[in-house]
């Protein structure tokens, strides 16, 4: 294990420096479905659960998650659900490179080559071989398809690079139930999903999304390890505490056609000494038009929203806000966008703790 003094002034430093640079995240790509194992927890999901604090900060206490941060920022923390590729149209192997299985071939409009690494520090879900678990990935927007999913064989070790041919199609789900809300931490789609007998040691779970309304695919690497667990996952902010999500009674109905799906993502234009100037940038993936939203979000640590235009702010409880729509963009049609904008007084941090909440009336 890294010294955890060495390493935190390394992390912070990194940050600091990110900040700087004015980093763009949840950036406004053309990606217009998003989703990737919540438990087990696909690296991009653990990583970002490990390495964002509550103040917004970037501070990975996890070294794998720390090396896929240096290699593809923190751009891919906060678009922890988007790995994806626009064309893939259900193939993989013969398609997608091996070695960059966990990347989605590197065709995101996001970099997460990073989440390649073959090593063995990889956040990690603990199993017991032959049991049967509730498989959940997120609804970030929700789309009809099937979801394929594969375990690495028997044998395979995480510090060589993963190739289609330690992969095993164990099952295939066509459009599961969803609990919870498109757009948030918490929605999912779930089902259950029986492991294999006979296993122990290392593996790793892998989850291809094939849409069947487009051509778009999601990627899904979770690091797991058969030795009899129920779910713990060791390896992130809090290790050895945290417990397996609650199976969350399987009784809400997946997203009927006709709703809309409101979405938001956050750059920073621009950043100075004290403050910076971010656009937000406000999607509807559903195929009915959107008549009003907000969009709330906590800023990071020491920073204050100034003027806003295209919306109108409210505050909240904890130190959130709200930006409501302007009485000229609240209807934004089927797969349309529109912006607002703002500028903030900062004390270095530019990054909200956390993702942005996006709500329809």
């Amino acid at each position: 294990m890294i010294r955890r003094s060495r390493m935190s002034a390394l992390l912070a430093a990194v940050a600091t420096m990110l900040s700087a640079l004015g980093l763009v995240f949840l950036g406004t790509g053309s990606a217009s479905a998003h989703g990737v194992a919540m438990f087990p927890g696909s690296r991009t999901y653990l990583c970002y659960k490990d390495a964002i604090t509550s103040t917004g900060a970037v501070d990975p206490t996890n070294p794998a998650c720390a090396a896929a941060i240096a290699q593809s920022g923190a751009t891919s923390l906060y678009n922890w659900f988007a790995v994806l590729d626009s064309n893939a149209a259900g193939r993989g192997q013969g398609y997608v490179p091996d070695g960059t299985i966990c990347s989605a071939g590197n065709k995101s409009p996001y970099d997460f080559s990073g989440y390649n690494l073959a090593r063995n520090d990889w956040p990690k879900t603990h199993l017991t071989s032959g049991s049967t678990i509730q498989l959940q990935y997120s609804n970030w927007a929700a789309h009809p398809g099937d979801f394929r999913v594969y375990i690495t064989k028997q044998g395979w070790s995480p510090t060589t690079p993963l190739a289609w041919s330690d992969l095993q199609l164990v099952s295939t789900t066509t459009n599961p139930p969803a609990s919870g809300s498109p757009g948030t931490d918490g929605g999912h789609y779930y089902w259950n999903q029986a492991l294999p007998s006979g296993r122990s040691g290392d593996a790793l779970m892998f989850i291809q999304w094939v849409r069947s309304d487009s051509n778009e695919n999601f990627f899904s690497c979770s690091d797991i390890v058969f030795d009899g667990g129920h779910g713990e996952v060791t390896g992130i902010r809090g290790s050895g505490s945290t417990t397996p999500p609650p199976d969350g009674g399987g009784t809400t109905p997946p997203p009927t056609n006709g709703s809309g799906s409101c979405m938001a993502t956050y750059s920073v234009d621009s950043s100075w000494s004290g403050g910076f100037q971010a656009t937000v940038t406000v999607m509807n993936h559903g195929d009915s038009a959107i008549n009003g939203w907000h969009v709330g979000w906590t800023p990071g640590s020491g920073t204050t929203i100034g003027s806003v235009w295209s919306g109108v702010l409210s505050s909240g409880s904890g130190g959130s806000v709200t930006v409501g729509n302007a009485a000229y963009n609240g209807t934004i049609p089927a797969g349309g966008t529109t912006t607002f904008g703002f500028t903030a007084t900062s004390s270095g941090n530019n990054l909200p703790a956390g993702s942005l909440s996006c709500t329809t009336p």
